[in-house]
């Protein structure tokens, strides 16, 4: 396959919404002061509001000096990137609109199209970009995951994007991809004659993914209430990370070779019943209590009115494949929890005998492998040594936990710590599709995800309550505990 040309300009449509001002215009920002845009890099943002020059400017460049702490603004890299910015007053859904979008791109022949907007407005952009001749062949376009809420909408965007795109210019993004960390998973499993000979049933027990999140649903309950943890959450970050874990070695780094194998784990979930779903799932809506420090209230008093959508999931999943086979992967997700944290937590078994007596007995536990995404990043590997000291009772043992990152040994007074969208707008910009997801990948995630939420339907099961600041209901330690583990806290 020919190397795709650099894309010369990039539209972000919602381009002063809280996406793009957050993330989307800090990560171009650190991109071209790294060296990394391209000379004569074009940076147009489009919404409907009519916003001066000036104002705009100012909007962006709070934004940047926002992510740029504790490293002040660099006044060089902003007055070379303040040349690129640019603003256009456009209803992208609309063709005969977008005329000051072509007038924006001037000459660009490679051009990205950013969808920082809702789902419901993906069809309708694409077709407006169609008619307005805005789309060639070296044409971009990204979109924001979720793709829908289910398969059937999921398909229907897909259909419409292939109409307008071919499957190679549809960057479907999802930020998790694009941390650190993530990647280091790729190189820590395939680098590493260690690790890979070891990554199976035989010498694992058991794969827990937490991705928990502190804040409530708040003024994002119209989207949140249609869609729900499984919907929003379950099919978009933590299937990805699943993916990541249980894929099998991929033949190469290139984008096909590494979406063949996620799609591969996708289609060896073994599906949810109605008779096995109260066992192997739990839904939960937080209630009123206490989250860091102060009074929360219930996820019905922030939307106004009963509501039966979860805002937590914990589920028990099975690979059905040979690598896989009888390990149990744990997955939860959820709002209003103790802490911000997205986790994978890789247990190995024991070791098959202990030649270790007496008081060691008790210290001995398995090596277990913790890859934390966030709010910090790092790999973590426990193993077993031996205690310093003599004792009367034999070798006595304890855990050392052995950074595998190198983030600390490299981070001075000044480090700044990469936003995920970073390497994604890069590898846009490179045409590099890798770390983005294939539509048929998409599809059979949303296949599977509502199969579960089938089976929650048939079997009658409706959200347990817990308490804002707990771990979810008391159900999800259940889940846990009948197959013989307990949740990594």
């Amino acid at each position: 396959m020919p190397k795709a040309p650099q894309a010369d300009a990039i539209v972000l449509f919602g381009g002063v919404g809280d996406l793009a001002l957050r993330m989307l215009f800090p990560s171009l920002y650190f991109l071209d002061a790294d060296g990394f845009l391209p000379d004569g890099f074009r940076i147009i943002a489009a919404a409907r509001a009519e916003i001066p020059r000036d104002e705009f400017e100012a909007m962006v460049r709070g934004a940047v000096a926002q992510r740029a702490s504790p490293q002040a603004l660099d006044e060089d890299v902003w007055g070379r990137f303040v040349q690129r910015l640019d603003y256009r007053a456009v209803d992208a859904t609309k063709a005969d609109r977008l005329t000051a979008i072509t007038e924006a791109l001037g000459e660009a022949q490679a051009p990205i199209f950013y969808l920082a907007l809702s789902p419901s407005l993906y069809v309708g952009v694409c077709e407006a970009l169609a008619g307005a001749g805005l789309i060639n062949p070296q044409s971009r376009i990204v979109l924001e995951k979720p793709i829908g809420h289910d398969l059937e909408s999921s398909r229907g965007i897909n259909a419409a994007l292939a109409e307008v795109f071919e499957e190679e210019q549809v960057f479907r993004i999802d930020h998790y991809l694009g941390k650190e960390t993530v990647q280091n998973l790729i190189a820590l499993r395939f680098a590493n004659t260690l690790f890979e000979p070891l990554w199976n049933n035989l010498t694992i027990d058991h794969v827990q993914i937490t991705v928990a999140e502190t804040e409530g649903v708040g003024d994002r309950w119209p989207y949140y209430d249609e869609h729900g943890a499984l919907r929003d959450m379950v099919q978009n970050h933590v299937l990805q990370l699943l993916c990541l874990v249980a894929m099998e070695p991929p033949s190469d780094m290139e984008a096909e070779s590494l979406r063949n194998e996620k799609v591969k784990v996708l289609r060896s979930l073994r599906p949810f019943t109605r008779q096995d779903v109260a066992q192997a799932s739990v839904r939960g809506q937080y209630a009123a209590g206490v989250a860091q420090g102060q009074s929360a209230t219930s996820y019905e008093e922030e939307r106004g009115q009963e509501s039966a959508t979860e805002t937590f999931v914990a589920l028990r999943v099975d690979i059905d494949n040979w690598r896989w086979a009888g390990v149990p992967f744990f997955l939860r997700t959820g709002k209003r929890l103790p802490e911000r944290r997205t986790q994978i937590a890789i247990q190995f078994k024991g070791v098959p005998h202990s030649i270790f007596g007496g008081q060691a007995e008790g210290d001995l536990v398995a090596n277990r492998l913790v890859i934390d995404l966030q709010p910090d990043e790092d790999i973590e590997l426990l193993l077993m040594n031996k205690a310093p000291g003599i004792s009367q009772g034999g070798m006595r043992l304890q855990s050392l936990p052995l950074s595998l990152s190198l983030l600390r040994a490299y981070s001075g007074p000044n480090a700044r710590r990469r936003i995920a969208y970073e390497r994604l707008i890069l590898d846009v910009i490179l045409g590099n599709s890798a770390l983005f997801v294939r539509r048929d990948e998409v599809e059979q995630a949303w296949r599977w995800v509502d199969g579960v939420a089938e089976a929650w339907a048939e079997a009658g099961m409706t959200p347990k309550p817990y308490a804002a600041g707990s771990w979810g209901p008391a159900g999800a330690f259940a889940l846990i505990e009948r197959a013989g583990r307990a949740w990594y806290d």
